[in-house]
């Protein structure tokens, strides 16, 4: 009986937790090797990243990657260990610096290298790193990723890489860490002869070999992240046009299977209407110098900075259908808007933790709406990220936990997405909220940032303390209840089911008559002289309500 009484007390605990949002992300456990790669380790936080030269040969016929990386840092303080990371089973042969080879252990998917070079403050430095294996293949790209290997109708090789979360160190050695940036590198790809590869930034030079392969060089003249950096390989054929952009004429290159070329050049005509809108939204593209590319891939789509993948099977929608369930999804390619939308949240802004990844996709995911706003009108845009909300699970909280590269919830996408509609009502200035939304990416601008400094940047921009807003739908499951009562000629109402001082303001309709309600955790009352009152909140706002008489 005794540990019956136990187990229901659990059980109970357990489910009214869980039906309040209550429950946290304590019940997670994290092991050294997610320090190892989630934190910035003092192997890592000595040197500064300044150039990779990533050269690697890619085998299709035993799903290998050989190759090598330069690496180029700045010396921040005196140290003599490096971390670099590559996962398993992959493996480092040899580490050079000034032509010595130097000593270097494993632990897990992190290298340590000694080095034995004196590394003086200021000093530019670099080390060669070999490398080469089996990387792991992709299960679900790109959700769980690594590389794809696959065949396209014609019996070709058809392969792409994709990591974001699970690091660029899946396929080659890096300083695997999102709050460090390298800031330009070289991408030479070898492959065999009848193949292409495209990476990111612009194509420098084709190198054919006696062997019958060809290395393909790419140069990135910008910050790139390290999971935007990419491989795609196919029997691709190219076309191209220039959009007039806001920074000049924007080099577009589209590559795509030789067999989907007349396809791809209809379904291909989103990106000018993309580019259009969001550089309304967003400001200029922030990457003119490496052009925009979006590349055909054995995958659904990723967001390669400038090298943006493509896998939607030239539908409308997301694979033909609409997320939203409001036709208005079906107006667009999901994949060709939202991919691209990250070039100014993911790319252009990115997070320093995995565990801010709500910058990327919460932003990405609202830019989806912005797009049908600008084509289609504000209603269309209203009324597609309303009917996302039937996505939002309320699972675990938002925001994950820092320092182990850890993701918090799917709904940084949907809920996410509301919030910052909701957070553009209160502030009730169209102008204002598109100049905070163009203010993020010229303030912020080929930079890492975290999640506070985002928030503080809309607060100041805004002039009202949204606080207690983002604690709510980042850092809780529980969805705000306005509960009020009318009784004896007042209209009673407050916050509930809500973090502590929570005090987003509200539109709503009492009695018919629109207005903004101002309501605190605290009880607040106005008068009414209907007998029977009625109170409806705007739909905009992804809250609940309930009438505590009834």
């Amino acid at each position: 009986m005794k540990s019956y009484i136990i187990t229901f007390i659990f059980l109970f605990i357990v489910f009214t937790s869980n039906s309040q949002g209550l429950l946290n992300k304590s019940h997670k456990t994290f092991t050294h090797q997610d320090t190892l790669r989630g934190s910035i380790t003092k192997e890592r936080a000595w040197w500064d990243l300044k150039y990779y030269h990533l050269d690697v040969k890619v085998n299709p016929a035993d799903k290998t990657i050989s190759g090598s990386n330069k690496i180029r840092y700045r010396v921040l303080n005196e140290y003599t260990k490096m971390q670099i990371d590559l996962q398993e089973p992959m493996q480092i042969y040899k580490v050079t610096q000034d032509g010595k080879e130097l000593k270097f252990e494993r632990n897990g998917n992190a290298f340590f290298v000694e080095l034995v070079a004196n590394q003086k403050v200021g000093e530019i430095k670099e080390i060669i790193v070999t490398f080469g294996g089996k990387p792991k293949e992709a299960v679900n790209p790109p959700w769980d990723g690594g590389i794809t290997w696959k065949k396209d109708k014609n019996g070709k090789d058809f392969i792409a890489s994709s990591c974001q979360g699970l690091g660029a160190s899946v396929w080659w050695p890096c300083k695997d860490h999102m709050y460090d940036e390298v800031e330009n590198m070289l991408i030479s790809v070898n492959v065999p002869g009848n193949l292409t590869d495209v990476s990111n930034g612009r194509l420098q030079s084709i190198k054919k070999h006696k062997d019958g392969t060809k290395t393909f060089n790419w140069y990135v003249s910008n910050p790139i992240n390290n999971y935007g950096v990419n491989i795609n390989i196919g029997d691709y054929v190219n076309f191209s046009d220039k959009y007039k952009g806001e920074k000049g004429n924007l080099d577009c290159n589209y590559y795509v299977l030789s067999y989907n070329l007349i396809l791809a050049k209809e379904q291909f005509k989103d990106v000018p209407k993309m580019l259009e809108a969001f550089e309304n939204w967003f400001g200029p593209y922030p990457f003119y110098e490496d052009s925009y590319k979006l590349v055909e891939v054995p995958y659904l789509g990723m967001e390669h900075q400038s090298s943006v993948t493509y896998g939607n099977q030239y539908k409308k929608g997301y694979l033909g259908h609409d997320l939203s369930g409001t036709g208005w999804g079906l107006k667009f390619d999901f994949i060709i808007i939202h991919e691209s939308g990250h070039e100014w949240f993911a790319n252009n802004i990115t997070y320093k933790d995995i565990a801010d990844m709500w910058i990327h996709e919460s932003f990405t995911n609202y830019s989806e709406s912005l797009f049908l706003e600008y084509h289609y009108g504000k209603d269309a845009g209203s009324e597609y990220v309303i009917g996302c909300r039937k996505n939002i699970e309320n699972d675990i909280p938002i925001i994950g936990n820092y320092n182990v590269n850890d993701e918090g919830s799917g709904d940084m996408y949907p809920k996410g997405a509301n919030m910052l509609h909701m957070i553009r009502q209160i502030i009730n200035d169209d102008a204002k909220w598109k100049s905070i939304l163009r203010g993020l990416n010229k303030a912020f601008y080929h930079q890492t940032v975290t999640g506070k400094q985002i928030q503080e940047y809309m607060n100041e921009q805004s002039g009202i303390d949204f606080s207690r807003v983002f604690a709510q739908y980042l850092t809780t499951t529980k969805i705000p209840v306005l509960e009020y009562m009318f009784k004896e000629g007042a209209f009673g109402y407050h916050w509930t089911n809500c973090v502590a001082n929570f005090d987003m303001a509200v539109k709503v309709k009492l009695n018919g008559v629109e207005m903004w309600l101002k309501p605190t955790t605290e009880w607040k009352s106005e008068k009414v002289t209907d007998d029977e009152s009625t109170i409806e909140v705007n739909k905009d706002f992804y809250v609940t309500t309930s009438n505590i008489v009834e």
